[in-house]
């Protein structure tokens, strides 16, 4: 019995050995069979990569982009008078219809020019009337010596048919060599007092061609004054400020009392007041090139301001500036809403939210596919042979998780997620899995 015991303790230890070394050797043989079929397989030593395709974004695009409101009118009052104020009638958030006096500016050396002026115009019109009366003095005197001159000539022809007539007398032995004498004497006293009248004509001609000189000069003295008088009359009428639009007065520069310089734009004298149009409003936003194609005249869009969260103002597009801005890019783009209820101020900043339909098609990406390389941004795609390939893409809005590719996909590709280093142009991948739904637009 006891031979029999032993003997099957000595079986049963056997077995247990047995099967401890079936345990420990067999899963290594299936390991190494394993490692020896994976270093034989067909893709052995590739990377593994996962891919998703790109979704089609549905729908207009939301595009936000900042901006602040302005005034449909705004403009700085300036005094195109200098002078002291006396009056001021408005201040700042005061309601002003147009042609509404805004201030009253008292100008005292600017009087007394007007005075000097007037009195130079009255001189020189007295000057005129002077210098006419000379001229028709002149004319009378010319009238007067143009008749001498006619009488002269009768008397010149008189004297030498006398002249003539003794002459056949004094050669038939008629009448004295003495009267014959005189005679001819008196013809040639008559043809002297014809050439001394015809003298005093020419005199006469030339004084007056003279004196008409001095009319005209004397009544281009007489404008000159006036247009003096007028313009001095002119910056009188500015003492008188008025608003040029109706509006609500938005800064106030001076107070009664205040010295005030004519011109606009200089230190020594800032603009008396500024004034708004408040009623319908303006915004200008700068639309990058990539939406340009979508924005339209007449196109409605969102204003969307912070302190009104619940209430998005309406707003319409009206003109563009019909070329791109070279540094940035991008088209100026005015946008005009009413604004009834003046709850819109001037200088507020506000978003303008557009709702723009794609004119190409715009595909949705996880943001892990894009990979920034010198030759901009591109995406890995893995073509049906196992190859990689890369496609610089047109990028549109950054989503958060995701982007938009404007441009370089046709939706057929399958997009790398997180891209190991080191993959190459044309190299081959094997692909772990994909997923069908990328991150969506939000």
């Amino acid at each position: 019995m006891p031979e029999s015991k032993t003997t099957w303790s000595f079986l049963i230890g056997l077995g247990l050995l047995a099967g401890l070394v079936v345990i420990g050797v067999v899963p290594r043989v299936r390991q190494s069979a394993e490692l020896v079929a994976a270093s034989t397989a067909p893709d052995a030593g590739l990377v593994s990569v996962g891919v998703v395709p790109p979704k089609r974004a549905d729908g207009p695009i939301d595009l936000v982009l900042p901006s602040s409101v302005q005034a449909i009118e705004e403009a700085a009052i300036y005094s195109r008078t200098s002078g002291y104020v006396r009056e001021r009638y408005v201040d700042i958030g005061d309601r002003v219809a147009a042609g509404k006096a805004l201030a009253q500016i008292d100008t005292p050396e600017l009087d007394q020019e007007l005075s000097q002026a007037r009195a130079a115009l009255a001189q020189t019109r007295s000057s005129l009337a002077q210098a006419r009366a000379s001229l028709t003095q002149a004319q009378a005197n010319l009238n007067q010596a143009h008749a001498a001159l006619d009488q002269s000539k009768a008397n010149e022809g008189f004297a030498g048919i006398t002249a003539d007539r003794f002459t056949r007398l004094e050669r038939d032995e008629l009448v004295a060599h003495q009267d014959a004498d005189e005679k001819r004497t008196a013809l040639a006293a008559s043809r002297a007092a014809t050439a001394v009248s015809q003298a005093n004509v020419a005199a006469m001609q030339a004084n007056i061609g003279a004196l008409e000189a001095s009319v005209g000069a004397a009544q281009a003295n007489v404008a000159a004054n006036e247009a003096n008088v007028q313009r001095l009359m002119a910056l009188q009428s500015f003492q008188r400020v008025e608003a040029p639009f109706a509006g609500i007065i938005t800064a106030r520069g001076t107070d009664r009392g205040a010295l005030i310089t004519a011109g606009s734009g200089n230190g020594a004298s800032p603009p008396l007041f500024r004034i708004a149009h408040v009623e319908n409003l303006r915004i200008f936003v700068n639309v990058p090139q990539t939406f340009v194609r979508s924005i339209a005249v007449g196109q409605e869009v969102r204003v969307l301001v912070p302190e009104y969260p619940q209430r998005p103002f309406v707003g319409t597009i009206t003109s563009t500036a019909g070329a791109l801005d070279p540094a940035s890019r991008t088209l100026l783009t005015e946008v005009r809403l009413r604004n009834d209820d003046h709850a819109l101020m001037p200088g507020m900043y506000a978003q303008v939210k557009f709702s723009l339909v794609p004119a190409d098609d715009v595909w949705v990406i996880p943001a892990t596919a894009l990979i920034a390389r010198a030759a901009g941004p591109q995406v890995v795609t893995v073509r049906g042979d196992g190859t990689v390939h890369y496609v610089s893409v047109q990028l549109g809005r950054d989503l958060g998780q995701s982007l938009e590719i404007l441009a370089g996909l046709s939706g057929t590709e399958r997009l790398v997620v997180s891209p190991p280093d080191g993959l190459k142009e044309g190299g081959r991948v094997t692909v772990a899995g994909a997923r069908e739904e990328p991150a969506k637009a939000r």
